[in-house]
């Protein structure tokens, strides 16, 4: 990866599986919260496999795109960018009718400074979109958080005990999506992801700049799972063919259990240098078993030492980052 045109086109390249699914899929597409870090390869992920199967559909991408650079960028690919504030449920009604909705939409980062734009935005606009898309399908983007620490991956089954005011809320996205479900039989499906790898941010850069610039890396979460996002995208886009009433729930995450140790001595490796750390192994980490999403929509195509590599490479290159650290080592929920 050595650039991030490269980047955003591996994000995006649809795989076999997408190709196939978006054959045989009917109906429109409506990303919403698509201006965020995951949007905008998976709409054009959409688009590109919707092309490739020369289905005649709509890929549309809502979102308040603060930036209009995304929304040109989406508009270049092919993507119809409409640019709406999703917690005005007049905006959220004017929107097109789609048979397929993919919903993205959270805060997460900042949460702890406004409590109450958190759960506006991770409860009371869900139920904006449940009721305006209650004709639809609905595969929903919740998080590994709603988990309580473990020491070894939580799977469905697992009762959520959220640490947190910003899981509680997550929580509560998901519950607004249930009742809509069982209320209206809106069939949906609750991807509950760990720690997506993009380059430009993600655990893996968090644990590379720190040995890059000789920091210490906490040890105090001492184990994670990770998946590259662009199979992370292919999951959440085919779980539409899933969604069921009630809702069913699929942990989205690599089917590894890494030790942040492990990981930080291979950047350590490729840089030349010997990582420090801070902080002691806790027994319990967030944790998610991943068995049943890889079984039911196959397993990711690119394991972790490939991403440690690229994710090395791309650090030493200096090339563009988010600068939005994923905090992977609190324990206390707040972000």
């Amino acid at each position: 990866m050595t650039s991030i045109h490269q980047l955003e086109e591996e994000l995006s390249r649809p795989s076999d599986a997408d190709y196939a699914f978006l054959r045989e899929l009917e109906g429109d597409v409506l990303v919403l919260g698509a201006g965020g870090k995951m949007g905008p390869s998976l709409a054009r992920r959409a688009r590109r496999a919707s092309d490739w199967a020369a289905r005649s559909r709509r890929i549309v991408a809502a979102s308040r795109f603060a930036s209009g650079e995304v929304k040109d960028q989406l508009d270049g690919w092919g993507v119809e960018a409409i640019p709406c504030d999703l917690l005005d449920r007049e905006q959220i009604a004017r929107l097109p009718d789609c048979a397929n909705v993919l919903f993205l939409a959270g805060r997460k980062f900042g949460s702890t400074e406004n409590q109450a734009l958190t759960w506006a935005t991770n409860t009371l606009l869900p139920a904006f979109v449940a009721e305006r898309f209650k004709q639809s399908r609905i595969v929903v983007l919740s998080s590994g958080n709603v988990y309580p620490f473990a020491s070894s991956g939580c799977t469905e089954q697992t009762p959520p005990s959220p640490a947190g005011e910003y899981a509680q809320s997550v929580l509560g996205r998901e519950r607004i999506f249930e009742y809509y479900s069982n209320r209206d039989g809106t069939p949906v499906a609750l991807i509950r992801l760990n720690y997506a790898v993009d380059l430009r941010y993600g655990v893996l850069l968090d644990i590379g700049r720190r040995v890059w610039e000789r920091r210490p890396v906490p040890l105090a979460m001492g184990r994670v799972n990770l998946i590259w996002q662009g199979d992370a995208n292919s999951m959440i886009l085919r779980a539409l063919s899933l969604a069921s009433a009630p809702p069913i729930i699929l942990n989205v995450t690599g089917p590894e259990t890494l030790r942040v140790r492990w990981i930080a001595e291979h950047f350590g490796a490729i840089f030349g240098t010997d990582p420090q750390f801070e902080g002691s192994e806790n027994e319990t980490a967030l944790l998610s078993d991943s068995s049943l999403s890889c079984r039911i929509l196959g397993p990711p195509s690119v394991t972790a030492l490939p991403l440690i590599q690229w994710q090395a490479e791309w650090i030493r290159a200096g090339l563009p980052i988010l600068d939005k650290p994923t905090h992977f080592e609190v324990r206390d929920g707040a972000f």
